[in-house]
């Protein structure tokens, strides 16, 4: 029964994927000046990564719970990167139809997420503090987040952006970086997908989904500080980049997908040896684990990294459903087991 429906929800899947991952949202012409909307979550816990059996440990990532998230909003959905405010606990992110979001994990007395609370959303807006009515003026990506700013990655209009974090009361971008990948290196929609901060660097580094240079590589770079420049990433077999984040010893954990009609979607994670990144380098490194619709996954979007009270390193994970009924809007959570 379970392949059979594993089976099922890899045709329902492939029937609408193709065409909901690249398209194109579009709103009226009409500006206006957005509230924030307080969004009712209902979430169901996801007990078995592997659907159907009991297994935990995924090399070396031990499942320790998730989410299944849904509600009544028309614009719950799309979400594509987020960090933790809190380890653990009270977060932000972007969704690439041009929103803001923000919540809390709840927890059990065993420390699994069971719900999330205070979730809400706004929009993003312009200058002038309007809404940004055009998906592809507002294509929110890749999120990192620092000393109260966020910093923000867009594709299509090809910009990254930092905002001062104000959750009621969300700006327009007060700086846009220098983000030194030639621009006309970087595909319309295969753009910037990670913004992450490296102590070891000294500065922020981007990495594109799909971007790719001459030897087939995927452009990237660290885009301040002492080491600024530009390198690529090995591209690994069909699988494009969809978020990552530094781990504390300064490797990069990579979010990876991939999709096809005959095979449905799949995820990896794979860990980048920090001394692999620096301008003009090849960085690569290996793949941890890989799933596929086997398992609890969806369109794997968002990843981020944080410390657990009892010191375990968690890794934490959202999926984006395009906004469609035949996906989901998951948050899956691991320990990294570092041993």
């Amino acid at each position: 029964m379970t392949s059979l429906l594993a089976r099922l929800r890899h045709l329902a899947f492939a029937a609408v994927a193709a065409l909901a991952m690249s398209a194109s949202l579009t709103g009226s012409s009409i500006a206006e000046i957005p509230s924030v909307e307080q969004v009712e979550v209902s979430a169901r816990t996801i007990d078995q990564f592997q659907v159907g059996r009991d297994e935990t440990m995924f090399g070396p990532l031990e499942f320790v719970g998730g989410l299944e998230l849904t509600s009544s909003s028309r614009n719950l959905g799309a979400l594509s990167s987020f960090r933790f405010l809190k380890p653990g606990g009270d977060f932000i992110g972007v969704a690439d139809t041009g929103f803001w979001f923000f919540g809390s994990v709840v927890r059990d007395a065993d420390m699994r997420p069971v719900g999330i609370e205070n979730f809400r959303m706004v929009q993003m807006v312009d200058a002038s503090g309007n809404v940004i009515e055009k998906k592809w003026l507002a294509d929110a990506e890749g999120l990192d987040v620092r000393d109260g700013i966020a910093t923000v990655g867009f594709e299509r209009t090809h910009r990254v952006a930092q905002f001062r974090i104000e959750p009621d009361a969300m700006k327009s971008d007060f700086r846009q970086l220098d983000f030194v990948v030639p621009r006309n290196e970087l595909r319309q929609n295969r753009g910037f997908e990670t913004v992450a901060y490296s102590p070891d660097k000294g500065g922020l580094v981007v990495v594109s989904e799909k971007s790719l240079d001459q030897a087939g590589n995927i452009f990237a770079a660290i885009i301040e500080g002492p080491n600024k420049g530009v390198f690529t990433v090995r591209r690994d077999g069909e699988f494009d980049i969809t978020d990552g984040a530094f781990l504390p010893g300064g490797d990069l954990l990579l979010l990876e997908r991939s999709f096809s009609i005959a095979s449905g979607v799949k995820m990896r994670l794979r860990r980048i040896a920090g001394d692999s990144i620096g301008s003009g380098q090849v960085a690569d490194g290996p793949v941890l684990f890989e799933a596929d619709m086997g398992y609890q996954i969806d369109n794997m979007e968002g990843l981020d990294v944080w410390r657990r009270e009892d010191g375990a390193q968690m890794v934490s994970l959202i999926s984006d459903d395009n906004h469609s009924i035949l996906q989901r809007n998951l948050y899956l959570e691991f320990r990294l087991h570092e041993d």
